[in-house]
């Protein structure tokens, strides 16, 4: 293997000579040997954050060059000749487009506050810039991964810079997830209105509704998470870029300080704005803890529904029922059914496992442990610093992608293919004795028990029962348990009267 030597603070390493990663990365791999994989989505962040720098510091120089007719007041020798911003810029564009992340070899989990994969995203911005010029790979002197490509930055403000501007992407993208579930979900809702069921607490047997009212409750939930998240942004938009090393602005132009967010908001189209105390935007990061929180509230909100979902779906609540008048001929039914998956074992031929709703379930308490590790990891920042950041980036970033796969799965897998039993639920519903609470203002709770108790011993629905106790006319009882007097809220004086 051909290799070049690269030199830093602490000495020199080998590395194959047309690597775009240098010996920074190499050290960070080494040193941290997490197999988990970096998210693209911030890589790419990066890029955008470092395009946008780029720009700003080549408006500084041009600015400085027609001003006083040299690139800056105290030139330094090392300052990059103002053509070279155009590969600068360039590499930066693809590294935004997600190109060479294969070159990025820094591990999710490591120590440093983010160093390395500041270093990381540096040293294949400069290699890149390098090939552009027809140059080789480590060849420094032109293009250097500090002193060129880290012109004016620092990893304290632009990698939590890209991490919010990731995170702000796939809040985005989170939005329209759920919108677009919800609209199944609603549309599940109109069509299902007045199919009735029983409903239920504790695991027992409640009262009448119906599957309509059961779905109006994942759709308000969902409506719920989409305002919720839609306010995340306003939570996180303050960006401390500009800001160096803990906010102070110390070895950074003002000029760069003041117009760099405005390059970055014209490249992402997103309602980033500089923090007017830059300081606390640097050492303090609880605005992550709060975003996650949010979109936690939506992992709730998932894990109830396909719960809900895959009970009522199981073999458990599957009951036999007459197919037809015709007693003999029974079927088993589940309230309702969700679309077959996958084959669900290997052993046991026909078994159907309700495989999205695991899933969901496993992310959404994935979703949890990441809460707890953003909320404990935010808390240890330090004085001007929090030293974890990687940590608490890569579990918010893992969090809104998982979420973001919830809903998709769960929208093509589940809910679309979803369907109800309306005519067996309905039987089972005048069977249950919990039917019979809708008479408690016509005859009153004792003679409505009695009514229960008989159901229950003699496996009677409410109208043999009813005929056979003789507690109210028969036309009376068929009008009370038609869907619209189930389900309206309440009872007036006026339905009592016309009874």
């Amino acid at each position: 293997m051909v290799i070049r030597n690269e030199h830093d603070l602490i000495g020199e390493m080998p590395i194959p000579a047309d690597a775009l990663y240098g010996i920074h990365a190499a050290r960070a791999r080494a040193n941290f040997p997490d197999e988990t994989r970096f998210h693209i989505e911030w890589y790419k962040a990066l890029g955008l954050v470092k395009k946008a720098c780029y720009q700003t510091a080549e408006a500084y120089e041009n600015a400085m060059l027609e001003k006083f007719g040299q690139p800056a007041v105290n030139p330094h020798p090392d300052r990059p000749d103002v053509s070279h911003f155009t590969y600068l810029i360039h590499a930066a564009a693809e590294v935004a487009e997600g190109e060479y992340f294969d070159s990025f070899i820094v591990p999710a989990m490591t120590g440093g506050a983010g160093t390395s994969i500041n270093m990381n995203v540096n040293e294949i911005i400069a290699n890149v810039a390098l090939m552009n010029m027809g140059e080789t790979p480590g060849n420094y002197e032109l293009i250097d991964p500090i002193e060129q490509a880290n012109i004016y930055q620092s990893t304290n403000d632009v990698v939590p810079t890209a991490l919010k501007v990731a995170a702000m992407f796939l809040l985005q993208n989170l939005e329209k997830s759920i919108n677009s579930l919800r609209f199944v979900v609603e549309q599940l809702e109109t069509g299902h209105q007045n199919d009735l069921r029983i409903g239920y607490t504790q695991m027992q047997e409640a009262v009448p509704t119906s599957f309509g009212k059961l779905f109006s409750t994942y759709s308000e939930a969902l409506s719920r998470d989409w305002w919720r998240v839609s306010k995340c942004f306003e939570r996180i938009k303050m960006v401390n870029l500009g800001g160096s090393a803990i906010g102070t602005g110390m070895a950074v132009p003002r000029y760069f300080i003041m117009e760099a967010i405005g390059h970055l908001q014209q490249l992402t189209v997103l309602p980033l704005t500089r923090s007017e105390n830059l300081a606390d935007a640097t050492s303090n990061l609880d605005s992550f803890v709060e975003i996650h929180a949010t979109i936690k509230a939506h992992a709730v909100n998932l894990e109830k529904m396909v719960s809900d979902i895959r009970l009522l779906s199981s073999d458990l609540t599957s009951v036999f029922l007459p197919e037809t008048d015709d007693a003999s001929r029974v079927t088993r039914h589940a309230a309702l059914s969700i679309p077959q998956c996958q084959v669900g074992s290997s052993i046991m031929p026909g078994k159907i496992n309700p495989v999205i709703p695991e899933f969901v379930i496993s992310a959404a308490h994935r979703i949890y442990s990441n809460d707890q590790l953003i909320s404990s990891l935010c808390a240890q920042g330090c004085l001007e610093l929090n030293a974890y950041l990687p940590a608490i980036g890569h579990a918010l970033l893992d969090s809104l992608k998982l979420l973001i796969a919830c809903n998709e799965t769960m929208q093509k897998n589940l809910m679309e293919g979803l369907r109800v039993f309306p005519g067996k639920t309905k039987a089972l519903l005048f069977r249950s004795p919990s039917v019979t609470t809708v008479l408690l203002p016509v005859i009153g709770y004792h003679q409505a028990s009695e009514l229960a108790q008989y159901m229950k011993l003699k496996g009677a629905d409410v109208f043999e029962a009813n005929r056979n106790l003789k507690l109210l006319p028969e036309e009376k009882l068929q009008r009370l348990m038609l869907p619209e007097n189930l389900l309206k809220l309440g009872y007036t004086s006026g339905d009592l009267m016309n009874e």
